[in-house]
């Protein structure tokens, strides 16, 4: 009956943890969120939307018309790229109360028109407006 009570009485010897393991999910979480969020900052562009079928000329006299297409920027009638279509409109002197009326093709993209829009906020002092398409 000793025997018996003795192969009862003894105890495995617990194994010790590893935090190998564990160490190596932190870094994977780690990693996954640091790929999975993003660290750009966001900006806010203020837009003002004018109707197309509203007369916008009567409320304004001097208006600026830029029309945005899939390739190329029309401003008052002239085909220019964007750095030019910025140096432009940086060279004038505007008056107080010109607005600069922005109107898009049906081509157009939004991240060609988010993109126009952000440099357009770059320019000191001019104010801008969105075409509502017909």
């Amino acid at each position: 009956k000793t025997n018996g009570n003795m192969a009862l009485r003894r105890t495995r010897r617990r194994r010790q943890a590893s935090i190998t393991s564990l160490i190596d999910v932190i870094f994977l979480l780690l990693l996954f969120f640091m790929l999975a969020s993003s660290f750009s900052k966001y900006s806010e562009i203020e837009l003002s939307v004018v109707s197309a079928t509203g007369s916008a000329s009567q409320e304004h006299p001097d208006i600026l018309r830029l029309h945005i297409d899939r390739d190329q920027l029309v401003l008052d009638g002239a085909v220019l790229g964007q750095a030019d279509m910025l140096a432009q409109l940086r060279g004038r002197s505007l008056p107080a109360d010109a607005v600069l009326v922005v109107s898009l093709s049906d081509e157009a993209t939004t991240q060609r028109m988010v993109d126009v829009l952000m440099d357009l906020n770059t320019v000191p002092d001019l104010r801008f407006r969105l075409l509502e398409p017909a």
